[in-house]
């Protein structure tokens, strides 16, 4: 399961709140994944075994591992095994939740196990089958959110996933989506989608992160907020936008079409109609997608 899943499941379920995940997201790309936390997730040693261990590390001054073989709790070979494991995302983020003193490793082992009775584990590639697993999220959104989340909206957000994945990487998670009826933009662009429904979209983000943004959708890097920085942000909401269109258009056979983009810097959006804040939180901070629905 991909590391979307893992930190909307955390906030979702009140295991941690929004102040202790955000900070860890931001910290993933430079994590290390201890033997300790590899060795709980394969199910070779509990978390009371691995406590334990850690214990005999203040004692003995010596290497978790080495102590793990000495006391019989891992074999070389399953050590070895271990240590050539490459760590999925979302165990990375739990590992740094323990890093942090938010979860215990008797914790983090009992929201494993209630994680894994709800969804399986599988490695993420863009294909039908995730893209199910988008519909999944989705479906978690509209019930939790304050106001049903529209058929076509369900649509949007789905496609949006997966072109964030496709352009920007899959190395983000998501909040859960909150009511909005004003908002403070730093860097925001938009785009009206208009036709059997009317929806107002946008693109939000502060300046650190819509530099990251652009040097990850263009391949280039930036060292200042200018057009081209912008010009990345328009280009994936109106590259998006045009996609959804045309599948709309396909499935349902409704007609839509995309305004110009519009440019809302450093100001105050009242919104007047039913209005979505969906927070997406990569590494490099957080992109707050805004739907409005202004008809249906």
């Amino acid at each position: 399961m991909f590391n979307q899943f893992f930190g909307n499941y955390l906030f979702s379920n009140g295991h941690i709140t929004k102040e202790q995940l955000l900070p860890a997201l931001a910290r993933q790309s430079k994590a290390m994944m201890h033997v300790s936390t590899l060795a709980l997730y394969s199910g070779y040693m509990s978390a009371q075994e691995i406590q334990h261990v850690i214990e005999l590390q203040e004692e003995e001054g010596k290497k978790f591992s080495e102590l793990a073989i000495k006391y019989g709790y891992l074999t070389q070979h399953q050590v070895m095994e271990l240590l050539n494991t490459k760590a999925p995302d979302f165990l990375i983020l739990g590992q740094i939740l323990i890093n942090d003193g938010v979860f215990t490793y008797a914790e983090l082992e009992n929201i494993l196990t209630d994680y894994r009775s709800q969804a399986e584990f599988l490695d993420f590639e863009l294909n039908d089958e995730n893209r199910n697993d988008f519909h999944r999220l989705v479906e978690d959104f509209s019930i939790i959110s304050e106001a049903a989340i529209p058929e076509f909206g369900k649509s949007y957000l789905e496609l949006l996933f997966n072109n964030f994945v496709r352009y920007i990487g899959d190395d983000f998670s998501t909040l859960p989506p909150s009511l909005c009826t004003e908002f403070a933009t730093e860097c925001c662009v938009s785009q009206t989608i208009e036709g059997h429904y009317v929806v107002n979209t946008y693109f939000n983000m502060d300046e650190a992160t819509a530099l990251a943004f652009a040097e990850r959708y263009s391949g280039e890097p930036y060292h200042e907020v200018d057009e081209y920085v912008m010009a990345s942000i328009e280009d994936l909401l109106n590259l998006h936008n045009g996609l959804f269109i045309v599948n709309a258009s396909n499935d349902s056979l409704n007609e839509l079409s995309i305004g110009v983009i519009g440019h809302h810097p450093n100001t105050i959006i009242n919104f007047e109609n039913v209005t979505y804040l969906f927070p997406i939180c990569y590494p490099f901070g957080i992109i707050y997608f805004i739907m409005e629905i202004i008809s249906l």
